[in-house]
């Protein structure tokens, strides 16, 4: 499969994982550099039903 234009760099596509009870989406390796995240680092979502978003950030433990 060939690259995406740079224009469409950020369109993603939604994939099942192997379970098919999960999915997952792959995100641009200079997102993942920029923010330092790492393997099976946790990170939390929070949800906006009302406007279709979803926010990922760091999880702070509390």
């Amino acid at each position: 499969m060939g690259r995406r234009k740079i224009n469409k760099r950020n369109i993603r596509s939604l994939i099942k994982v192997a379970s098919g009870h999960s999915y997952g989406i792959t995100l641009p390796i200079e997102v993942i550099r920029k923010f330092k995240w790492r393997e099976h680092q946790k990170l939390e979502l929070k949800i906006n039903t009302r406007k279709k978003t979803i926010l990922i950030k760091d999880w702070k433990k509390q």
